[in-house]
This record gives structure tokens, C-alpha cells and sequence, in this order.
């Protein structure tokens, strides 16, 4: 066939865009439909939704230095704004399914350790969220995010995308109840148990149970929207039990619902409090501490968020299928640019940095491919600013079960290792164990970068270590040694 007849076959079985927005999204192109992209909107939205409670209980009532408090509505408020703004843009400039909203890592890290600081404010503080978004933002635009991403070997890379399929599995675990956190007062070294006293107790639990089975019989029979349908089907089962049986939260009882208790809401409508929004003080920070010390928060900040985001982008391009043969990203220059926008959003509106969500590999798991399910899931994000039971009705442990099996297909390419090069093996080993029991991607990722460059040398191959790996490297072994740092200072 010749080389003409062979391009006229090729572009007559090439799938035929609908519609100009289908050829804008690359819905028929990546293989999807308008109606999966809704569907996996949804299916993220409810996946993440958590976020709009759990990110005002963080950061929204815990004091600063001066005893101030956010506030919890006020957060609640400007989470879910922020969350739906940054997702939409990231749909439609990225054209990736890759949700944001206000980082787990990072409001943790400001609630727990930042606030504590002696003489800085809340505004202070999302003043240096600011900072780092802005530095993010430069390195993208210079073309250093980038470089570092390209500099990483491709087993490595592979490596965070399992990490964070067994993270993701895990989260659904902890939310669910199945694992949770061993009661102090037991005197034992091991941090975790099994359910409650070894023994899985109470209708939640039935209801996960429920809905993991439903998950994995309707993937093997190939069910389209799988995930959804487990989703409001366990959802409806939840709402039910809670109404004949209540159980209640787990704040009251260990068999009760994990945060958020369903049920049918009796008030749909509310008006937000926006008043956050710019409120940050951009150079109030330094001032209060010394430059040096101010600077170092905005570094614990930036390395958090930088690699948080680079893995959480792998991970879910490797499952989207924009992830190419070479380790590239498919757009991941205009990812990498909407992630740095969402910190200096989210900074600005005192909701804290916004990145991409791992909860969006839902999404992807039941078939969203484009940006296309972004507008959904942000959409759904800005009509819970006003209508608040959104994120009231579905508990954790109906969604959980659609994490536990989406880490299960992430896991999968764990195959594509080369765990005979002690080189690869070792650093891959430390980043998949390393980001459960962390809790933290990045962590898992900075102790498999350094576990790299050391094996690297030891083993004297110095030239198949890239020169940013030496950067990357030390900028870890300065984060993990913060402590000590900011000790020395004072």
C-alpha cells in the first residue's frame, strides 16, 4: 500500500469529532463520550466533595499566634469557590481531567506547624501560601517544573503512579473505617488495627462492603459508569440504614459515620460569606519573623505542593492514557501552570493552596478522558457555595469502595519496574511504601529521589544520574531536615 492510500486509510478510520466542542475537549478523540465525561464528573465531584467539610474543620478553627480564628463557614465558603474556579480552568486550558481543590498536605502543614509560629497571623500565613505559588508559577514559566519532571527516570515515574494507587487505596481504607489509627491508651507500637478492636462493626462498614462489592462485580461484567452507579446506589443503602438505624457520627461512637452522617438535607439554600477572599498579607510575614525564617516557610510550602502535584499528574495521566511512551504529559506545561495558579488563588482567598486532586482518578476510572468532566465536577464545586447539603449527603464510605478498587488499576503498572537494577528497585520500593504510610506523596517521592542519587553513587554510575536529580535531592534532604534548620535559626 502506498504511503498516500496508507494516510487516506489512516484518516478515514480515524474517529470523526461531532461537534466543535468535541474537537476543543478531544472527547471522540481519546475515546470517550459527552455522556461518560458527565458521569465522571460527577463521580470526581462526589469523590472529593469531603474537602468542603473537612478543609474548614483544619484550617478554619484552629488559632493563630494572636488567637484568630478563620473560621469555619468563611473557609467552607471560599474552599468550595476557589475548588470550582481552578477545576473549570485546569478542564479547559489543560483539557485533563484533573480536578483541584484545597490540598490535604498543605492545610495540614499550616494548621499543625505553621500557625504555631510565635507572632504570625492567619493573613500572614496564606500570605505565604501566596509566595509559593508565585515561585511555582515562575518555575513554569522558566521551564525548570518541567525539566525536573523530564529529569526522572521512567521507573521512578512508574513508581509514584503505583505510590499513589496504594495511597489512594489506602485513604479509601482509613475513610471507610476498615483501618483506623490504634487508641493510645492500647500501649502499642503498632499504629494502625484492623475495624474496631480487630472485629468490622456497624451499618457504615456494611455499607462500604456493599458498595466495594457492587464496584468490582460491575467492572468485571464491563458496566459502563460503574463507579457512579455503586456511588448512589450505596449512597441510597446509607441514607436508608441511617434513617430505620441510626448510627450517627464517629465523633460519638466508633461505629458511627466517618464525618458526615447522610440524610435527606431540610435546608438546600444558603448565602455564602465571602470575605476572606483577599485577605492575605502578602509581606506581613516578613516583618513579624526574620527574612530567613520567613523564606524557609515558603520553602516547606513550595517542595510540599511542587511534588505533591508532579506525582499526583503522573499517576492520573498514566491512568487517563496522556501519559506517552517517552514519560511526558500530554499538555503538562498548562497542568503544571493551572496547579501554580491554584496556590496563589487559594492563598489569596484563605482556603489554602488548591492542587490537583488524586480523588480524580474516580472520575477517570469510570471513563472521564477531557476536560469536558472538569466542567461538571467544577460546576458541582460552585453550586455547593450556595447549596451546601451537596456535600452532606454522600458519607465517605460510599465513595471509599471506588478509591479501594482505582488503586487496585493504578498498582497495576507495577510491572513495568525494573526491580533488577538495585538502582531503580530500591528508590521504587521507598516511594510506594513510603506515600501510605506517610500520608504525603511528595514525602514518598523526596525519599525515593535521594535513595536514587545515594544507590547512584555507591554504585558509581554518576552519569546516569541527571544534574537537577542532584538539586532535587538536596532540596528534600533540606525539607525532611526543617526541624533541625528552623531550630538552629532560633
Amino acid at each position: 500500500m502506498s504511503s498516500e492510500n496508507t494516510a487516506a486509510h489512516a484518516s478515514a478510520s480515524a474517529p470523526t469529532p461531532t461537534n466543535g466542542l468535541d474537537r476543543f475537549f478531544k472527547i471522540t478523540e481519546r475515546g470517550s463520550t459527552f455522556g461518560t465525561e458527565i458521569r465522571g464528573g460527577f463521580a470526581t465531584f462526589f469523590a472529593m466533595s469531603y474537602i468542603v467539610v473537612l478543609n474548614p474543620l483544619i484550617i478554619g478553627t484552629g488559632a493563630d499566634s494572636a488567637g484568630n480564628i478563620l473560621g469555619p463557614e468563611k473557609v467552607a465558603a471560599v474552599t468550595s469557590l476557589i475548588a470550582g474556579i481552578m477545576t473549570i480552568m485546569m478542564g479547559i486550558w489543560a483539557r485533563q481531567p484533573f480536578a483541584m481543590a484545597a490540598g490535604l498536605g498543605v492545610n495540614a502543614l499550616l494548621a499543625s506547624t505553621i500557625a504555631t509560629t510565635p507572632n504570625l497571623t492567619w493573613p500572614q500565613i496564606m500570605g505565604l501560601v501566596v509566595w509559593a505559588g508565585i515561585i511555582m508559577l515562575l518555575l513554569v514559566l522558566t521551564g525548570f517544573r518541567t525539566a525536573v519532571f523530564n529529569a526522572v527516570p521512567q521507573s521512578l515515574k512508574t513508581a509514584i503512579v503505583v505510590g499513589i494507587g496504594m495511597f489512594i487505596a489506602f485513604i479509601g481504607l482509613v475513610d471507610a473505617g476498615i483501618v483506623r489509627r490504634m487508641p493510645d491508651a492500647a500501649g502499642t507500637t503498632v499504629p494502625v488495627s484492623f475495624g474496631v478492636g480487630g472485629h468490622l462493626m456497624g451499618w457504615p462498614t456494611v455499607v462500604f462492603l456493599f458498595g466495594l462489592f457492587l464496584t468490582i462485580a460491575l467492572f468485571i461484567r464491563n458496566v459502563r459508569g460503574a463507579i457512579l452507579i455503586s456511588v448512589v446506589a450505596s449512597t441510597a443503602l446509607s441514607i436508608f440504614l441511617e434513617t430505620v438505624a441510626p448510627s450517627g457520627s464517629s465523633i460519638d461512637s466508633p461505629t458511627g459515620w466517618s464525618l458526615m452522617v447522610p440524610g435527606v438535607p431540610t435546608q438546600w439554600f444558603s448565602l455564602p460569606d465571602l470575605s476572606l477572599i483577599g485577605s492575605a498579607d502578602l509581606f506581613g510575614a516578613f516583618q513579624s519573623l526574620s527574612g530567613a525564617a520567613a523564606s524557609l516557610l515558603v520553602f516547606s510550602i513550595l517542595l510540599a505542593v511542587f511534588f505533591d502535584a508532579m506525582g499526583t499528574s503522573v499517576g492520573l495521566a498514566a491512568e487517563n492514557g496522556t501519559l506517552g511512551k517517552d514519560g511526558k504529559i500530554e499538555g503538562i506545561n498548562q497542568v503544571l501552570l493551572v496547579d501554580a495558579l491554584g496556590s496563589v488563588a487559594g492563598g489569596g482567598a484563605s482556603s489554602s493552596s488548591h492542587q490537583i486532586y488524586v480523588e480524580s482518578a474516580t472520575g477517570i476510572g469510570d471513563g472521564a478522558r477531557t476536560g469536558f468532566a472538569n466542567l461538571i465536577t467544577g460546576a458541582m464545586f460552585l453550586l455547593a457555595v450556595f447549596i451546601s447539603p451537596l456535600v452532606n449527603i454522600v458519607p465517605f464510605e460510599a465513595v471509599a469502595p471506588a478509591l479501594v478498587v482505582v488503586g487496585f488499576l493504578m498498582v497495576r503498572q507495577a510491572v513495568h519496574i525494573d526491580w533488577t537494577d538495585w538502582g531503580l528497585g530500591i528508590p521504587a520500593f521507598l516511594t510506594i511504601i513510603m506515600m501510605p504510610f506517610t500520608y504525603s506523596i511528595a514525602d514518598g517521592i523526596g525519599a525515593g529521589f535521594i535513595c536514587y542519587v545515594f544507590i547512584r553513587l555507591v554504585q558509581g554510575r554518576t552519569r546516569d544520574i541527571h544534574p537537577l536529580m542532584y538539586a532535587v535531592a538536596g532540596a528534600f534532604v533540606l525539607y525532611f531536615s526543617m526541624g533541625v534548620v528552623e531550630g538552629l535559626l532560633h
